[in-house]
């Protein structure tokens, strides 16, 4: 195996050149460098991560913290923070975070604290506030994605436009009974609470806040399924559009529908928030998120903080696209105002 030695040798230049022009400390011409970068690509070189932290003070190694690892959304993100990384020649080690597990509280307490990092990132968390103390005491830069927090540097969907805009989608297409599906989950409080605030601002807006009505229901299929054949049953209060506070929740809401009659879209619209991996099998209309590139930015947003310790924490808000499909339509006899394009896609 090559060593720096005969990396060094075919560049023509010393160790301590080959050394600087491949970790990134020190001065070395672009020239050079890229002389240096190339004898190391021909020999198949490849740094150790212990000699580069030696070199630079720095682990190429990120942190990665989450609740859930078996959900869309967090799979996602990861993925793209894992690319991110990829791309910079960085590692991460991945830490399941359950909500209320044992392996949570050590994970905190004891695993972040012993192991070396040249940075963090907490995936939709909403830490606790000691949570959030044990992160920042260790010194290095957090990211989060999703979070209220204001002492870090944070990537989010903008939720309460998200919110707005599903309820406005409903709205110009001549429903006036539009309920709310969703929120009441302890986990994500802060997501939730603003999402049913983009609700309640676009129906006041409509002048529709007597209308305005939210059934509590945990972000998941199952629970979406059951708060909705609940809501439906009621045939004196049912409504006729339901924005739900996520996809799965709104795929429940639509099974639900099914298993009692009601026809989508023709006696119910229903739309989603996120344009999960089985949105479009549901034929769901959504505001669509992208995870991924969540992750993404999360990394750029954690780079910024590395190359700058003094850069004060930045909100990244991403816009979501309204993604028309076939869960929504228009009340019977009402004209609408919804415009859509021809290929019932993003507009």
């Amino acid at each position: 195996m090559a060593g720096i030695a005969d990396v060094a040798a075919l560049a023509g230049v010393s160790k301590a050149t080959a050394s600087r022009a491949l970790s990134g400390s020190g001065y070395v011409s672009a020239a050079t460098r890229e002389r240096v970068q190339q004898a190391a690509q021909e020999l198949g070189y490849v740094p150790s991560t212990s000699a580069v932290s030696l070199a630079t003070g720095r682990t190429r190694n990120v942190g990665v913290v989450m609740p859930r690892l078996n959900r869309w959304f967090f799979a996602e993100v990861l993925e793209g923070i894992q690319h991110a990384l990829l791309e910079r020649g960085m590692d991460l080690t991945l830490y399941d975070a359950t909500p209320g597990s044992a392996a949570r509280r050590r994970i905190f307490e004891e695993f972040l604290p012993r192991r070396r990092f040249d940075g963090l990132i907490a995936v939709g968390l909403e830490p606790a506030e000691a949570e959030l103390d044990a992160l920042l005491a260790l010194g290095k830069p957090v990211v989060s994605v999703i979070g209220a927090q204001e002492r870090t540097s944070v990537v989010t969907l903008d939720d309460a436009h998200a919110a707005s805009l599903a309820t406005a989608h409903l709205i110009a297409l001549g429903h006036r009974q539009v309920h709310f599906l969703g929120g009441g989950s302890p986990h994500w409080p802060h997501v939730e609470a603003a999402r049913y605030g983009g609700y309640l601002d676009q129906m006041e807006r409509a002048g529709l806040s007597d209308h305005a009505v939210r059934t509590p229901s945990e972000p998941s299929m199952p629970a979406g399924f059951a708060a909705a054949v609940d809501l439906l049953s009621d045939v004196e209060h049912r409504p006729t559009g339901i924005v739900a506070a996520c996809d799965e929740v709104a795929i429940g809401a639509i099974i639900a529908a099914r298993r009692l009659g009601i026809l989508v879209p023709s006696q119910l619209s229903v739309i989603g928030i996120d344009d999960h991996v089985d949105a479009e099998m549901f034929a769901l209309t959504t505001l669509r998120q992208l995870p991924r590139e969540q992750g993404k930015s999360a990394v750029s947003l954690l780079m910024r903080h590395l190359d700058d310790p003094d850069a004060d924490p930045l909100v990244m808000r991403l816009k979501p696209r309204l993604v028309v499909r076939g869960s929504t339509g228009a009340v019977a006899g009402a004209a609408s105002a919804a415009v859509m394009d021809s290929g019932r896609g993003p507009i």
